[in-house]
Parts: structure tokens; sequence; C-alpha cells
């Protein structure tokens, strides 16, 4: 199959559509629509930053009990700076944990499958923290710093903030590769486009 099919939007189900829009709003997630209709019908749309993909919630949306959404995605480079943004923002959002066995991740209720702190060397996919908009439907904070090989095939970068910290990333690491070879790298700007492209498309990163 050869056509673009693209993921974009997820229905959330509420109770109250103001009261989550003034919730998402005072996360600071982009505000994209608000329309309503004669009929009843009313659809809302909010961005995440950074994301491609946005949430959709209103009147008439959905069928599904409210609150009934449960572990959405979202991935972030840095969890503990990611989790204290959101905090000051008001969200109320557990500590940073690892999975104690696989999909502990998505099971509140157990406790013991839940160890607090990220992963060990803060593995890549390995750290994790939970919040809930005010009718319960979860998300689901995960640190992804090095990707697995075939989830992205192009190198993009949505703001400012993200590609200075790739940049800086790359940066570091070049560092290392002079300090290997013990001298200078004039192509440095090469080898920081592989650098990038590699880390963002799961490849294997130059050394």
């Amino acid at each position: 199959m050869s056509t673009d099919l693209k993921f974009e939007a997820v229905v959330i189900p509420v109770a109250d559509a103001d009261r989550s829009k003034e919730f998402y709003s005072g996360l600071g997630w982009r505000l994209d629509a608000d329309f309503a209709f004669d009929n009843g019908f009313r659809v809302v749309q909010f961005t995440p930053p950074g994301s491609p993909a946005s949430v959709q919630f209103g009147r008439n949306i959905s069928s599904a009990d409210p609150g009934t959404a449960q572990g959405l995605y979202l991935v972030v480079d840095d969890i503990e700076a990611a989790r204290s943004e959101l905090l000051a923002a008001g969200a109320k959002i557990g500590e940073v944990f690892h999975p104690a066995a696989p999909g502990a991740q998505f099971n509140p209720a157990d406790a013991d499958g839940r160890v607090a702190g990220p992963a060990d060397e803060r593995s890549s996919y390995g750290s994790f923290a939970t919040f809930s908009d005010p009718d319960g439907n979860t998300w689901l904070l995960q640190e992804v710093t090095e990707r697995l090989p075939g989830r992205v095939s192009e190198a993009t970068y949505a703001s400012v903030d993200d590609l200075e910290a790739a940049l800086r990333r790359a940066a570091g690491a070049h560092g290392e590769h002079e300090a290997r070879t013990g001298q200078a790298d004039e192509n440095w700007p090469a080898w920081y486009a592989a650098y990038m492209l590699a880390e963002r498309t799961g490849s294997e990163l130059p050394q």
C-alpha cells in the first residue's frame, strides 16, 4: 500500500467540554478548534507541544463513557523536565517510575509492578510517569532518547527547543569522537548531520 495514512487525531470521551478545555489550555497545549453546531454537536481540538497528533473532545462526539481513554502516550526526550513542566502547569502527575515487569506501566493497581525512579541507565523506552484529566482519561509519559530502527524514516524537529536539544546531544557525542581520534574534525557539520539523522531514525550512530 503506497497511500499515506496519517494518524493525526484521537477522540477522548469527556463529561464537560468546557472543563476539559480549561484543563488542556492550562497545560499549555495549543487550541486548534472549538466549533459548536445547532444540533448540539461540538468539537474541541488541542495539540500537545511538538506533537504531530492532536486530541479531540466535545459533545455528541463519542459514545464511550467519560474517562475511559487510558494509556495515551506522550513521548518525551527528558521525562524529569517534562514532568516538572506539567506539574507546574497544574497536572497531578505521579513520580517517575519504570516497570518491574513488561506491561506494568499500564496497570496502576499493581503497585509492585512499578519501581520508583527512571529505568536503569535511563534506557530508552523504559521510564514513565502518568497523569489524568478531570474525567480520568490517563496520559502516559514515556522517555525515548534512542529510537528502535524503522519507527521514523526522517529527521524532523517540532520546535526550536527540540532542535537545540538534538544539537547539544550531537555536540557532546562529537566531542567524544574528537577525543577518540585525537584531532579536531574540520568536517564537523557533516558529522553532526549524520549523527542527528541516525539518532532520530534509530540507525547506527557514527563513532
